[in-house]
């Protein structure tokens, strides 16, 4: 395939060409472009020389667009006021960084520290993908994704473990007012378990049979059943420590289950990898990380 740029000639003689014509003097483009008169004619000359003819009459003083010249001076013109443009959009554009973070992560995690993630780093706008759904980087726009995933991982990607999945049962301490913490796994199996799109609750208990109770596609609706008094949610420890610490939730047995896999932050290596989105990952490795 031939290339579409071999026809382009040199930057410098084209910003030679765009300030000449502009003070239709060498000597004055060349106080602009802090290079020498010589300098300026030569890249005018290399430019004429790269498209065959010539763009300037040269007059005692000065110089003058002729008619070929004018033409091409006006469109160089105006592609540099198109780039010019271009630049300063981009410039006045926040820093923005899409992380993509599954909805549970989302509302336990990050977004109670978003404030903090905000104050460390205060230029970026932080797109928050909330999804269960593997993130394709290039197609979706992702800087940053955290996934549940195990290793092996691509030679393509920069990964960082998080935290394993560590599961415990939570409820709410009003459901459980009567009661003596912790209960056995034989009266913890009567109560009104909540489930989600996981479904934890058979290897918590180590059986196979189904279990009843109220099913909900996402582990941040459980736990916001088992916040209201609804029943008994199971999840990573990580997503209700919070809660627990704050005593708007209480483990209700001491059994624990640590399944696979577990949680990673993830992105793609770039060579064009921004300060910001290193900025985003540094803060998350250091403030979301509790492996």
């Amino acid at each position: 395939m031939p290339n579409s740029h071999c026809t382009l000639p040199p930057l410098n003689a084209l910003r030679a060409f765009e300030a000449a014509g502009r003070h239709l003097n060498f000597r004055a483009a060349a106080d602009e472009l802090f290079v020498t008169q010589g300098a300026v004619a030569q890249q005018v000359r290399m430019l004429e020389e790269h498209i065959g003819f010539p763009l300037f009459q040269r007059l005692p003083r000065g110089v003058a667009l002729n008619s070929q010249g004018s033409i091409y001076f006006a469109e160089v013109t105006r592609a540099f006021k198109i780039l010019d443009k271009a630049t300063s959009q981009l410039l006045r554009e926040p820093k923005t960084v899409t992380i993509s973070v599954t909805p549970t992560f989302a509302t336990k995690l990050l977004l109670p520290r978003l404030s903090a993630l905000t104050a460390a780093v205060p230029d970026v706008e932080l797109r928050t993908v909330a999804t269960e759904s593997i993130a394709d980087f290039d197609r979706d726009q992702v800087d940053i994704a955290v996934r549940l995933t195990r290793p092996p991982f691509p030679m393509a990607f920069d990964t960082q473990l998080l935290f394993k999945q560590t599961l415990v049962a939570v409820a709410s301490p009003h459901l459980m007012a009567n009661r003596e913490l912790p209960i056995s796994l034989e009266a913890l199996q009567e109560m009104p378990l909540l489930h989600d799109s996981h479904h934890h609750w058979p290897r918590f208990f180590g059986t196979t049979d189904k279990l009843a109770g109220a099913v909900f596609n996402q582990t941040a609706l459980a736990l916001d059943a088992a916040l209201a008094g609804q029943g008994v949610a199971i999840a990573c420890q990580a997503f209700v420590q919070a809660d627990l610490n704050a005593g708007r939730l209480v483990q209700v047995s001491e059994s624990t289950l640590t399944v696979e896999p577990d949680y990673y932050l993830v992105r793609k290596k770039s060579s064009s990898s921004t300060p910001t989105v290193d900025a985003v990952w540094n803060w998350c490795v250091t403030h979301l990380a509790l492996a």
